[in-house]
């Protein structure tokens, strides 16, 4: 029953929208480089293993196609995972969510650029909105809190846009289960995370955690990695074989509604106006979901939606 399907798609956006709040808080501990790392280096073993259980060490061959794995793991999983962690240290996870939840619109936009499939004008003017939003919640209505927008809000537009790059690149791989696409791609983005981390090590740009750093955060990277890295996917994987990609994307806006609601429970006590720009994002982005939602269709004798690849979450690409 797709009322069942839902949940597949629910429990993955709600561990994704508790993980930011979770990865600002061992940020105190460890440099976002060096966590970044650590998470993706314990992930990729975990899905090595998985893929290798499913599908045999036939799986982790590249088929002729290693330069592009490469590129949109580096692009994708890297590039989106580096630069959240880095915002994260100059904006609050609540501001990082909402650029998170643009991603719908971003990869429309990504695959405008790339195909030449032009957007509903609808969708453009939608994003615009949406951006109003998160604009309100980062200045909190003051034309003072601008410079708030700063660093994070720039390199969250790249993590986003990178993001975008990758999931129109993974509808590509349509003949790749989703995941062998997510575990070759993440190997390839961890090996450029790890490089970069070894190198800003080297020149002091950042200091290789302490046992006792990495002890301190073991829960927090537990989390990370085995909710947010493995079951999450999973789950949303699921959830787009069920529904289709583009009715599976809506459960995408939740993310900063659960990053919010998470913020709030633990203090944090939002201004109206971050409020009403919550809501505005929120509302934008689902209607812009909505416009741009192709047809759907079932297979033949099956229960299978089938749809273009719509959006993911920066864990894990759905390759229909």
């Amino acid at each position: 029953m797709r009322s069942r399907a839902t949940a597949y798609p629910l429990v993955a956006v709600l561990g994704w929208g508790v993980m930011f709040p979770i990865l600002a808080s061992a940020l105190d501990r460890v440099d976002p480089l060096n966590l970044t790392t650590a998470r993706y280096l314990l992930a990729a073993v975990v899905l090595v293993a998985i893929l290798l259980l499913r599908e045999g060490p036939a799986a982790l061959r590249h088929g002729g196609r290693a330069l592009e794995v490469v590129v949109l793991g580096v692009v994708g999983f890297a590039g989106f995972n580096l630069l959240t962690n880095l915002a994260l240290e100059h904006a609050a996870p609540q501001q990082i969510s909402l650029f998170v939840a643009t991603t719908p619109v971003i990869t429309q936009l990504v695959r405008w650029a790339r195909d030449g499939v032009r957007p509903k004008p609808l969708l453009l003017a939608l994003s615009l909105v949406a951006l109003l939003g998160v604009g309100l919640v980062i200045t909190r209505g003051s034309l003072a809190g601008l410079g708030q927008f700063g660093l994070g809000g720039l390199m969250m537009i790249g993590a986003v846009v990178g993001w975008g790059i990758y999931t129109h690149g993974a509808s590509r791989f349509g003949e790749w289960s989703p995941l062998r696409f997510t575990t070759l791609t993440a190997l390839a983005g961890t090996a450029a995370m790890l490089a970069l981390s070894i190198g800003a090590d080297a020149v002091g740009w950042q200091h290789a955690p302490a046992a006792a750093d990495l002890v301190a955060v073991a829960p927090q990277l537990a989390y990370a990695v085995l909710v947010g890295a493995v079951i999450a996917v999973l789950a949303w994987n699921t959830g787009v074989q069920r529904l289709g990609a583009a009715n599976a994307a809506l459960f995408m806006n939740l993310v900063p509604v659960t990053t919010f609601a998470v913020q709030i429970a633990r203090g944090y006590r939002p201004e109206p106006v971050e409020l009403v720009g919550a809501a505005i994002t929120i509302a934008a982005l689902i209607a812009a979901n909505l416009a741009a939602r192709p047809r759907t269709a079932s297979l033949p004798g099956t229960g299978a939606v089938t749809d273009p690849i719509a959006v993911t979450d920066p864990v894990a690409v759905s390759a229909r």
